[in-house]
């Protein structure tokens, strides 16, 4: 049964780092579209890391009588740590995810919200998208890989523009530069996600090349949630298949020198191929021990480690007979048992 949800409060939560626009000019574009949707709302702008020209137009904000929220973080931690923080300290049952920059337009909030009636996190993918060809295929791989990895259908994983349900994020755990993957994650844990198209902003131009490091960086996020999704209570599905092809190989490879030897008398002192068969081997083996220690661990940590979620409970009213059998019961005598008839009491000749 799905029952409908209505946010009573909003917590926009924008995390402020090394990117960012004039926020002056984003947070009255942002306020005047959840102001749209009629609901309360606060604004908590976290600075992740020493901003000081970010905290210097905030507080002129602040001055000016705008109500918002400004939590500085003493050193860079990284937007999930920012998004976190933001959370702990805001006080809606919707949280309103937003970049510091230009992605989407303002106007548009007002239907990622609304989406939250029928989902338990909303994302937003911004289309049409602009961007030159060699920006088009980048995104394209970089999603393509992650649809293959997690069995997901997300189109604009890198927009920062979200609505979530509080207990979403109660139950989530962000750290490194998994707010990217927060769709997933939640998705993983039993939510709802849907997407949801927005408009992109006419300022939303920030075309470049990353560094080397920066894509190693993704692609050892992409590997990470790999893990997590797939593998997380079950590493010896994972591990447990990978030493095994490895050990098959060395297998076949060792019994295949053994016949040359024995039936061919060919020598096995100058074959690195023998080398080779016993690391395969060794290293199958290692890599289900690592699987199998890992589903000991998690196996002796079973009990705190809850890996469902409840959406309703649904019980049945109090029916008559068990009335009648709570006021036996206050009045002294034996409740009487279902199927059961009461005997009558013998007639006095």
């Amino acid at each position: 049964m799905t029952t409908h949800y209505h946010p009573s409060r909003l917590s926009i939560i924008v995390p402020v780092g090394s990117r960012r626009s004039n926020l002056r000019a984003l947070y009255a574009e942002y306020k005047a579209g959840v102001a749209a949707t009629g609901l309360p709302y606060e604004f908590i702008f976290v600075l992740d890391g020493p901003r000081s020209d970010a905290a210097r137009t905030l507080t002129e904000l602040l001055r000016e009588g705008e109500q918002l929220t400004v939590i500085n973080l003493t050193r860079g931690f990284g937007e999930a740590a920012a998004l976190m923080a933001g959370f702990e300290r805001s006080s809606g049952n919707a949280i309103l995810t937003l970049p510091a920059y230009h992605q989407v337009e303002g106007t548009d909030l007002r239907k990622l919200i609304g989406a939250l009636d029928s989902a338990d996190v909303a994302i937003g993918y911004r289309f049409p998208r602009a961007g030159s060809a060699l920006e088009k295929a980048r995104r394209a791989v970089f999603h393509g890989l992650v649809n293959f990895v997690t069995r997901s259908r997300f189109r604009d994983l890198g927009c920062g523009v979200r609505a979530l349900r509080r207990q979403v994020f109660e139950e989530l755990d962000l750290y490194g530069d998994q707010h990217r993957f927060i769709a997933i994650l939640a998705s993983r844990l039993g939510f709802r996600v849907a997407e949801v198209s927005m408009r992109q902003s006419s300022q939303d131009r920030h075309a470049r090349m990353y560094r080397p490091r920066e894509y190693m960086h993704h692609l050892l996020d992409l590997i990470s949630i790999f893990f997590l999704v797939r593998f997380t209570k079950r590493p010896l599905r994972f591990f447990g298949m990978v030493g095994a092809i490895t050990f098959a190989l060395g297998a076949a490879l060792i019994t295949y020198l053994g016949i040359e030897r024995i039936a061919f008398d060919h020598s096995l002192a100058d074959r690195p191929a023998l080398l080779l068969a016993a690391l395969l081997i060794v290293l199958g083996m290692q890599i289900f021990a690592l699987g199998l220690l890992g589903e000991l661990i998690i196996f002796t940590h079973a009990r705190s480690m809850k890996d469902y979620r409840v959406e309703e409970v649904i019980q049945y009213p109090e029916n008559e007979e068990s009335s009648s059998e709570e006021a036996a019961t206050e009045e002294g005598s034996e409740p009487r048992k279902p199927g059961m008839t009461q005997a009558a009491p013998p007639a006095i000749a």
